[in-house]
């Protein structure tokens, strides 16, 4: 009887062991080579120990800060800003054929027409591809064919305009883009601008076009950044660098109208900071985003009206987060510290990041990617 007793504990140890430690993850890490980084970092990720380890290293690519993996996981599309003296052409945006266990195969690349793309995302079917030029204050688009290849940018849209800080916002300056998910309506956020871009795609001309309305004013100074729409696509969170605020629009019939300004820093915080990065909880009801320089990610929880109240501020754990992500599973946040060179791991409490005290050493990681 205990002998039976005895194989059922341990079998039920077993069983629950198997459940917890889950299948570990891969990631791509993006980075700064201009900063000591050697190029697209393949890393892996263990959802049931934390355990976080790199596994391969792409070289040959210059500063690739941002990429984004099609929708189906079988491509990754990547912005890179080569250095003026290598190409005088400014930046690229490469396509690779993501092979089993994740190593990469280069498959063609095209310029951005515009100088530091900062940003690309892919249509939900995998037929677009867009991109944001920081220095360049542009946006493009891309037609991909059905073997996850690049034409050639079908459209390019140039933004003008300027804000109140002379330094940062004397011209246009597309920081992102996205596909909205819930509509048609492709949004490019310009920090040089203060203004939220609306486009979508004519079909017939594979061009962007202007949605109506074709912008949404944020107020004077802000710089937005990033931004993040609810699940059910009727709340747009918006992420303001230069400012350090949130902005939240309701979406109505792709009408935003603004209902909150709230501040991403503590109250009595009195250095230089700015905000980075904005990312959802898997189940909505928080919101996070990254300030650099305070060197924290500020947690709010998302009340019935779309409103944000702040929670909680987390160190983390690094110096200067531009880029984070929640893993697969939902319980862990990954931060990529850009001037410290880890990727720290925090297991989420009650969705309050919590330091497991394990990281990653890779020079300047600024986007990642599961």
């Amino acid at each position: 009887m205990k002998k039976t007793v005895l194989l059922f504990i341990l079998n039920w140890l077993f069983v629950v062991t198997e459940a917890q430690s889950g299948k570990p993850e891969n990631f791509y890490v993006g980075t700064f080579t201009s900063e000591g980084a050697e190029g697209i970092y393949l890393c892996s990720f263990d959802p049931g120990s934390g355990d976080i380890a790199m596994k391969q290293v792409f070289k040959g690519v210059d500063n690739p800060n941002y990429l984004r993996k099609s929708k189906d996981g079988g491509f990754l599309y990547v912005v890179s800003r080569p250095p003026q003296k290598t190409d005088t052409t400014g930046g690229n945006v490469a396509a690779y054929r993501i092979m089993e266990h994740g190593s990469l195969v280069f498959i063609n690349k095209h310029s951005t027409h515009g100088d530091d793309p900062c940003y690309t995302d892919v249509s939900s079917d995998g037929k677009w591809v867009v991109i944001a030029n920081y220095g360049g204050g542009s946006v493009a688009l891309f037609p991909v064919n059905a073997d996850g290849s690049l034409n050639p940018a079908s459209s390019v849209d140039q933004h003008r305009g300027s804000g109140p800080d002379i330094k940062r916002q004397a011209s246009a300056h597309a920081h992102s883009i996205r596909f909205s998910g819930q509509s048609d309506i492709i949004y490019a956020a310009d920090l040089g601008t203060d203004r939220l871009f609306a486009y979508k795609i004519d079909g017939q001309f594979n061009r962007l076009i202007p949605a109506s309305p074709p912008f949404v004013t944020l107020p004077p100074g802000s710089g937005p950044r990033h931004f993040e729409f609810s699940d059910d696509g009727n709340y747009c969170y918006v992420v303001n660098e230069l400012t350090s605020t949130l902005v939240v629009y309701k979406n109505q019939d792709n009408q935003l109208t603004a209902l909150q300004t709230i501040s991403a820093l503590p109250h009595n915080y009195q250095g230089v900071s700015y905000c980075a990065d904005i990312h959802l909880s898997r189940d909505g009801k928080l919101v996070y985003a990254s300030n650099r320089g305070d060197n924290s990610i500020v947690v709010f929880r998302r009340m019935e009206d779309g409103k944000l109240e702040t929670l909680k501020y987390v160190s983390t754990e690094g110096n200067w987060p531009r880029n984070f992500t929640i893993d697969p599973s939902g319980k862990y946040m990954l931060v990529a510290n850009q001037r410290s060179n880890n990727i720290v791991v925090f297991r989420l409490e009650n969705g309050i990041p919590v330091y497991t005290g394990k990281d990653l050493k890779i020079n300047a990681p600024v986007c990642l990617e599961f």
